[in-house]
């Protein structure tokens, strides 16, 4: 643990942001970005442990491996267009779910454009990670070598 404020920070930070990217998910699935956006939050917060902790913590955290998350929501995406196709219309149409409310949240619509955005969410996340963990590891590498 080489920053006792940084780690700190990313223990309460953490949850935070991840909270903060799946508003930011629904709330824009609507408009565009939602799942860009609230990708990169959530990348963030496992980032923010990397740095805080270690790049190790953060993948602990992930419980999955950043090009399998890719691939997953990249299957949940193309998935999504899918129920458009089986009604007949083009494939990638909206289609939603009777609407309903729920108490503190209020009117909650749900829908295949909010089944891409959370592809488009797992697939960001995943290539965020996947990309800083390889960049870590290649400045963790160069290190090492520097000091033998």
């Amino acid at each position: 643990m080489k920053y006792f404020i940084l780690n700190q920070a990313s223990r309460l930070l953490f949850p935070a942001l991840l909270v903060l990217s799946l508003i930011v998910l629904y709330r824009g699935h609507n408009l565009p970005g939602g799942g860009f956006i609230g990708g990169l939050l959530a990348a963030t917060a496992f980032i923010l442990v990397g740095l805080g902790d270690s790049m190790e913590r953060a993948k602990e955290l992930l419980r999955i491996e950043p090009v399998k998350l890719m691939a997953l929501g990249l299957l949940v995406a193309v998935v999504s267009g899918m129920p458009s196709l089986l009604r007949g219309a083009p494939f990638m149409t909206g289609e939603w779910l009777p609407g309903f409310s729920l108490p503190l949240i209020g009117k909650v619509h749900l829908g295949t454009p909010l089944v891409f955005d959370v592809g488009v969410y797992m697939v960001v996340i995943g290539f965020a990670l996947h990309t800083t963990f390889c960049l870590a590891e290649l400045a963790y590498t160069e290190i090492k070598e520097h000091e033998e």
